[in-house]
């Protein structure tokens, strides 16, 4: 007596594949119960059993609320059963998600970064006063430093102060101001001890020169 081989080709698709074959047999043996009692009964199992599978999920928010909705979705949405939550129906799967906002990009000025321009865009609206002044150098310093890993050649104040007022659309402009940014050695970390050790290597003595 041979046993009757079951192929691939003869199995219902898996619908949540990590779940496996045996919980989805579970699950349509659960909506083939005609008894309303039995069935319920039954649905309240298969809850436990995808729990128990999913134990690193026992502490996120809605975590049941997700199982439930799973269970109704392995029955292809034919299990009659009293949920504790909003039973989901075929066209909320169907629903594509809203489109996710991406960070603006600035191609032109790319090597500023988002985190640059929605510091902008803050400061640009806020009250005139020591405190605004303070956070626009402050940013106007942050770009230079940018600007200066970007390129490692030196930039002109007048530049970083052009670039932040065209970023933030004309409201900021530091070109009439009597106030420097800090120096492309204090900016650039480590800048000048590299220069340095270069020195002590090719010539044997400090800065290049002899000592008398």
């Amino acid at each position: 007596m041979t046993n009757a081989l079951e192929y691939n080709s003869e199995r219902s698709k898996l619908i949540i594949p990590e779940y496996g074959r045996h919980l989805q047999k579970m699950v349509e043996h659960a909506v083939s119960i005609e008894d309303d009692k039995e069935r319920n009964k039954v649905a309240k199992s298969i809850i436990s059993v995808m729990g128990n599978m999913n134990p690193h999920l026992r502490d996120v928010p809605d975590f049941q609320h997700k199982l439930w909705d799973q269970l109704f979705i392995i029955s292809d949405f034919k299990l009659d059963v009293e949920s504790p939550f909003p039973k989901p129906t075929p066209e909320m799967l169907a629903e594509r998600p809203d489109m996710l906002k991406y960070p603006e990009n600035n191609p032109k000025y790319r090597f500023y970064g988002n985190n640059i321009k929605r510091m902008i865009d803050e400061a640009k609206d806020y009250e005139e006063g020591e405190f605004k002044e303070a956070l626009v150098l402050t940013i106007a310093n942050h770009m230079k430093k940018s600007y200066l890993n970007w390129n490692r050649d030196s930039v002109d104040d007048e530049v970083i102060f052009e670039h932040l007022r065209e970023l933030s659309g004309g409201k900021i402009n530091l070109k009439n101001t009597n106030e420097d940014l800090s120096q492309a050695s204090e900016l650039i970390r480590g800048g000048g001890k590299k220069k340095y050790s270069k020195n002590i290597k090719k010539t044997g003595r400090k800065g290049g020169r002899k000592r008398h």
